[in-house]
Order: structure tokens, then C-alpha cells, then sequence
């Protein structure tokens, strides 16, 4: 089966995995590797990586989601090759499985389509629901929990870091005033409650847009994950493993492009230091970043947003793939 047909397959099967051949082409997944998806949601690049491995290879999962882990242990049950883990890829390199080494990592990035097609998670200002927002909802502080007890400046801050919303001191203002007559509890209220202070306009872009996905990241610590998580896929990949990493907004695709250019070149020099500091590449970006293809985009409108970016780990000596001189 081609990586199209296998597309196709997800298709009707209700689930597109994003840039699927494109992550699978990136990944050069060997028979008897181990590979980490640590983003495993319904599991549609697992088992693209599965269908490749032997018997001898090895396919490591992680989520934070408890109900992705659920249906992984449906999917997977009685394979010996796949491992899982609930928790966040951020701790990836604690976990004793990776100690010997990965030949490939995968972090798809942001929510899945299926926790934004569940109101009752919370995700969706489209789906009335409780204002919940948490990939694992058994741990932390839920999106109601945080808006109802957080200060506005606090709430400003968040919305503008990480929705770059331009009105967040007038939305955050809202928020304040609204929930001192009666609490927010619903991503309805909320909502309507952002249309009501940012009328939409001409745009088609719904108004709450941006502080849903501000809030989100900052409810699940999504990009102080993702920096963690980098570092601990530098630290388990071995020489020749690959990094691929699917974005959805500019604040992780430059976390993710930053982070391998830290790594695959020389800082400019710095004329004030009084001996040159040696710099040896330990990644290598293999090409540009890139976009869903166009018929992908036919079928999944939500993968116009999708930016994927893939890097080989290089030896820490010689500084090339495979340790070669």
C-alpha cells in the first residue's frame, strides 16, 4: 500500500493524519529502529511508522490525552512492538525506553481533530461546552478555572503572547467584569462574550479565535513543553535520527526553526571574546520548511495551517550523519 493509498484509507475511515507521506518520507523509518511518536492522538502516523517497522523495530508512544492512550491500547492491543505512555512529550528522555537510543521522533503539534470535534473537552468555541481545554482533564487547572481566578493582566498577558490578540487588555477587561456578576463556565459564554467586545467584521475568521488558542497553549504549558521536548529528542536521537515536527501557528514553528538553527549552525562570531569557541553541529535541517500538498489540502482543510520541519542528528564529533570524517 502507497502512502497515498494509506491516506485514503484515514480518509474514509474518519481520521487524516496531517502531511502524512510527507512526515513518513521525512522520518526514513528502518525496519528495526525505534521510533517515538510523542504526539500520538488517534494513532494515524503510528501506524504509518508501524507498517514499516519489522519485527525486531520498536514504536514508542506517548500522549497526554488519557482517551488517545485509551484507543491506542484498543489499536495496538497484543502488538509487542509498541509501547505506551500517558504523559507529555516533554519527558520523553525519563522515560527508560528511549535510554537506548531513537531513530526518529514525531511531535504533530496543537489539538487533534478529534478533541476539537468533542464539545464536552472543551476546545471548540464553534461547540458550546465546559470551558475546559485540557489535554488531560484529570490533571491541572481547567480554561474556567484559570480565566475566573487569574488577575486581568494576567489574563491580557497570555492572550497577547500567545494569540497575539491585539485587543487582549479590552477582552481581558471583559472577562474580569463578566465573571464578577456570575462565573464563566461555558465556551459559549466565552465565546460570545469575545464577539461582543471584537465585532467580526468583514473577516470569516471567528473573533475568539486567537485568545481560544492563547488560552490553550497556556492551560496545557504547550510551548514550554515543546522546549523540553527538543531538547530531550537532541538528547535520545542517535546519529542519523531524524526530528520531524508539525506546527500549526508561528509561535511553535519558531520555537521549533530557532531551536534547529541553534544546533546546525555557528552562532555569529563575537569579536569581544578572546578566543574563537569551537562550534560543532550536532543536527542538520534537510531542506525547507513545508506545506500540506495541494490534494491533502482537499481533503483536510485543516492541514492549510500545517508547517513541517525535519532535522537529522549528526555526530557530536566529527559533526556529520553516521560519524563518518
Amino acid at each position: 500500500m502507497t502512502a497515498g493509498d494509506r491516506m485514503r484509507a484515514a480518509a474514509q475511515a474518519g481520521h487524516l493524519p496531517v502531511m502524512f507521506a510527507q512526515v513518513l518520507h521525512g522520518l526514513q523509518v528502518k525496519a528495526g529502529g525505534t521510533y517515538l511518536d510523542g504526539t500520538l492522538g488517534r494513532g494515524g502516523h503510528a501506524r504509518g511508522v508501524l507498517e514499516q517497522l519489522g519485527t525486531q523495530g520498536r514504536l514508542l508512544l506517548m500522549d497526554k490525552d488519557p482517551e488517545a492512550i485509551a484507543h491506542a491500547q484498543r489499536t495496538f492491543a497484543g502488538d509487542a512492538r509498541v509501547s505506551l505512555r500517558h504523559g507529555s512529550f516533554a519527558e520523553l528522555a525519563q522515560w527508560d525506553a528511549t535510554a537506548n537510543g531513537l531513530d526518529g521522533v514525531l511531535f504533530d503539534l496543537g489539538v487533534s481533530s478529534p478533541q476539537l470535534d468533542m464539545a464536552e473537552r472543551g476546545f471548540s468555541f464553534g461547540k458550546d461546552g465546559p470551558l475546559d481545554m485540557r489535554m488531560d482533564n484529570a490533571h491541572g487547572q481547567s480554561a474556567a478555572e484559570w480565566l475566573n481566578g487569574a488577575g486581568e493582566r494576567e489574563i491580557a498577558d497570555v492572550l497577547w503572547t500567545y494569540g497575539e490578540e491585539r485587543q487582549s487588555r479590552r477582552i481581558a477587561r471583559a472577562i474580569v467584569a463578566r465573571r464578577a456578576e456570575k462565573p464563566l463556565a461555558r465556551t459559549a459564554e466565552l465565546a460570545e462574550l469575545i464577539a461582543s467586545v471584537i465585532p467580526r467584521g468583514d473577516s470569516r475568521t471567528h473573533p475568539a479565535t486567537r485568545s481560544f488558542q492563547a488560552i490553550r497553549i497556556h492551560v496545557n504549558r504547550e510551548l514550554a513543553d515543546l522546549e523540553a521536548g527538543l531538547d530531550g529528542a537532541l538528547a535520545r536521537l542517535k546519529v542519523g535520527g531524524r526530528l520531524a515536527v508539525i506546527s500549526f501557528h508561528s509561535l511553535e514553528d519558531r520555537i521549533v526553526k530557532q531551536f534547529i538553527a541553534k544546533h546546525a549552525k555557528a552562532p555569529p562570531a563575537n569579536r569581544r571574546l578572546p578566543v574563537e569557541v569551537k562550534f560543532t553541529p550536532v543536527l542538520k535541517s534537510l531542506g525547507d520548511a513545508q506545506k500540506a500538498h495541494a490534494d491533502e489540502l482537499a481533503q483536510n482543510p485543516r492541514a492549510r495551517s500545517a508547517v513541517l520541519r525535519v532535522a537529522e542528528k549528526l555526530d557530536a564529533e566529527s559533526g556529520v550523519a553516521g560519524g563518518a570524517a
